[in-house]
Parts: structure tokens; C-alpha cells; sequence
């Protein structure tokens, strides 16, 4: 089972609303999910993204993939920790 984490759209017409979602690869855009995990706004100023970073984190440990999109929200919501400095080889 491939699963992705990607945006599946909700609002009304030309007032877009994002639920980031876990899903099937193969399910459409707004068809069946698996998981809510968290929504993005993008109209209102600024723009909101709420996260449940626990559960994020835990279907990326799952080898769910993120799209660019919800991966750069994700991002934005703290879910990925900076990578630590590679340590120094000796000369």
C-alpha cells in the first residue's frame, strides 16, 4: 500500500480550503483517505496551517511521502527538525 500525504480540497467556489490528508497514491484528489492530519487556509492573512505533528510524524515513519506542496507546509509547521550539522572529518 503506497500511501502519500497531500492536500484534498473543501470550501466553496473561489474560497479554497486544504485538508492535509493521508491517502492512497492511487485515490483521487478528493476521493477516499485514510487520515486527516491537519488544514490549510490559504486566503486568510497570513496564511494558516495547523498540523498534528505527532501523527505526521508517525506516517512518515511509516514511508507515507508528502507532496512539495504539504511537504513546504510541513516544513512551516515544524514537523521536520533541521538537519544536524554533519561532523567535521579530520584533515
Amino acid at each position: 500500500m503506497a500511501t502519500r500525504i497531500r492536500l484534498r480540497r473543501v470550501g466553496r467556489k473561489k474560497q479554497p480550503e486544504f485538508r492535509i490528508v493521508v491517502a492512497e497514491s492511487t485515490s483521487p484528489r478528493d476521493g477516499r483517505f485514510i487520515e486527516t492530519i491537519g488544514h490549510y487556509r490559504p486566503r486568510e492573512q497570513p496564511a494558516v496551517v495547523q498540523v498534528d505533528a505527532e501523527r505526521a510524524r508517525s506516517w512518515l515513519a511509516k514511508g507515507a511521502l508528502p507532496t512539495e506542496t504539504v511537504r513546504s507546509l510541513l516544513k512551516q509547521a515544524g514537523v521536520f527538525k533541521p538537519a544536524a550539522p554533519a561532523p567535521a572529518e579530520p584533515a
